[in-house]
């Protein structure tokens, strides 16, 4: 069982995923920005994170830079 983090801006697109991995036993937090997102990764570790690209405020790219700066064992882009 993994630990997940879904980022997106787009509540179908977090439920959907969420339903998906949850079946399959993971376990899933959601954002909806990258603000938020880069909250939940700070406190939490995860094995997955699924971000999408295009997002208000923080795109995509912006978060992932962000995480490594955070932890430097999240792969670089």
């Amino acid at each position: 069982m993994a630990r997940i983090l879904v980022i997106d801006d787009e509540k179908s697109i977090r439920n959907t995923l969420q339903e998906v991995l949850e079946y399959e036993n993971h376990k899933v937090d959601l954002a909806i920005n990258g603000n938020e997102a880069l909250e939940l990764f700070d406190k939490g570790e995860y094995d997955v994170v699924f971000c999408d690209i295009k997002m208000p405020g923080m795109d995509g790219i912006e978060v992932l830079e962000k995480m490594h700066e955070q932890n430097h064992d999240v792969p670089s882009l």
